[in-house]
């Protein structure tokens, strides 16, 4: 699954999806579940605040009395963390009327004093440093006595916010163990869904490499919706070369009989008469068709180069040249030999491939002196490697460069039309592979063909 495959991008769209929607979601249920307690706080403290009301109340004169207890005894403990105060707003006196033992000479910072504005039922609530350096939840109301038209009074009741640190600090600690599980478990779930999500696709790839390989003919097999409109097309496409290169052989066979029966009636005709002239025509009418010849076989192997699914052995193939070769010069003495890695495929029609290796063994064994190596090795994956060496006089450098080219023969000794190995070099850079000569090892000729493996 490399970066840029599309499992990878599928995979790391998701992941990161998950990365991202994973710590809003813990830090929406924390703020939530701070929310929550605060309230469950809040209404702790709104039940001290009215039992405070009521007992500084309970004679119902202008002015609040001291209360005698809220039945709570973190209130008469000093500096529990638990306060409550009484002060009158309009006196203008800074000290508070009453205060509980646990504050003990101190006064509380009310939320009014910071200006926080009143809800409906004129209750404010903050939070700020109590007289021990605590943090407190203070909850601030105001309160007449006696009546709308008397002086106003600020009770406070305040309690440790470190019970709301403890109890968010614990829940926030689940919360994230909970989402990294569950993140971790999103990411393999996506990392397996994608492989699952993309195994049809494999099953293509597998199937396009049987057609290549030439072991199936088109794709096969039933697959999800959204890919079968691929199969088909590529079906289709398929077909439409295979259709392609058998319009293309038909109009090559038909153009191969047009040009060579007027030639052929041409060289009867002028055969039928001496003189120069006839014998002019004789001879450039065999070469027109040795060109014709030629020039259609190329645009032959040109149409089939391309055709998809053509495979042919490679060890059936050379050994049954071998045994040809040696019934032709078996009477020469030529021992031709033949190594073959197992399992060789060229990526090809086999008649071209024939004519590649046969014309440079059949070249080998005229020249060679008593012995013919043919060896074929895969040199990766995707390519395989044809060398035939002889033992014969070899070539120079530029003999070797002239011999490739069309119609050349070096020694007029020898029978032939001076194209095989031009044929040989053609065919090779048709397939786009490559044909070299170089010096054998037992100082002949070594002829080297590079080609498409299947």
């Amino acid at each position: 699954m490399g970066p840029k495959s599309l499992a990878f991008r599928l995979f790391v769209s998701a992941a990161a999806w998950v990365l991202v929607v994973i710590p809003i979601a813990a830090i929406l249920l924390t703020s939530l579940y701070r929310q929550s307690i605060e309230r469950n706080f809040d209404a702790r403290l709104d039940v001290y605040m009215t039992s405070l009301i009521a007992a500084s109340t309970a004679e119902g004169g202008d002015e609040p009395e001291s209360p005698e207890s809220l039945g709570a005894p973190l209130f008469d403990i000093p500096f529990s963390g638990w306060y409550w105060q009484i002060k009158a707003l309009d006196d203008g006196d800074e000290r508070p009327l009453f205060v509980s033992d646990s504050l003990l000479d101190q006064q509380l910072n009310l939320p009014s004093s910071e200006d926080i504005p009143p809800d409906d039922t004129l209750t404010r609530r903050s939070y700020a440093t109590g007289p021990d350096d605590e943090n407190l939840r203070i909850e601030e109301r105001e309160i007449r006595p006696g009546g709308q038209e008397q002086p106003a009074y600020s009770y406070a009741v305040a309690g440790n916010s470190a019970e709301i640190d403890e109890d968010l600090a614990q829940f926030t600690t689940m919360l994230v163990l909970a989402l990294v599980v569950l993140g971790v478990g999103l990411t393999a779930a996506t990392f397996f869904q994608v492989r699952f999500g993309l195994l049809p696709l494999r099953a293509i790839r597998h199937d396009l490499a049987a057609i290549r390989s030439g072991d199936a003919e088109k794709l096969e097999g039933e697959l999800p919706d959204e890919i079968k409109p691929l199969q088909t097309e590529l079906n289709a496409l398929i077909q439409s070369n295979r259709d392609v290169v058998e319009r293309a052989r038909t109009h090559v066979g038909n153009l191969a009989h047009a040009l060579k029966t007027p030639l052929s009636v041409i060289s009867n005709e002028a055969r039928a008469h001496d003189g120069p002239l006839s014998d002019k025509v004789v001879e450039q009418a065999d070469l027109m068709r040795t060109q014709i010849t030629h020039h259609l076989d190329r645009a032959r192997v040109a149409a089939r180069s391309g055709v998809i699914g053509g495979v042919t052995e490679v060890e059936p193939t050379l050994n049954a040249l071998k045994r040809a070769l040696d019934r032709i010069y078996g009477e020469k003495g030529i021992q031709l030999t033949v190594s073959i890695d197992p399992g060789l495929k060229f990526q090809g029609e086999k008649h071209d491939f024939e004519e590649m290796t046969g014309n440079l063994m059949d070249n080998a064994c005229k020249w060679a002196e008593g012995t013919v190596a043919v060896t074929a090795r895969r040199l990766g994956d995707d390519t395989i490697s044809v060398m035939v060496n002889d033992d014969g006089p070899g070539l120079t450098r530029a003999e070797r460069e002239q011999a490739v080219k069309r119609g050349q023969r070096l020694d007029e000794s020898k029978p032939g039309s001076g194209l095989g190995l031009s044929i040989v070099a053609d065919l090779a850079h048709l397939y786009k592979g490559h044909f070299t000569l170089e010096d054998a090892p037992a100082g002949g000729l070594s002829a080297r063909l590079t080609l498409p493996s299947a």
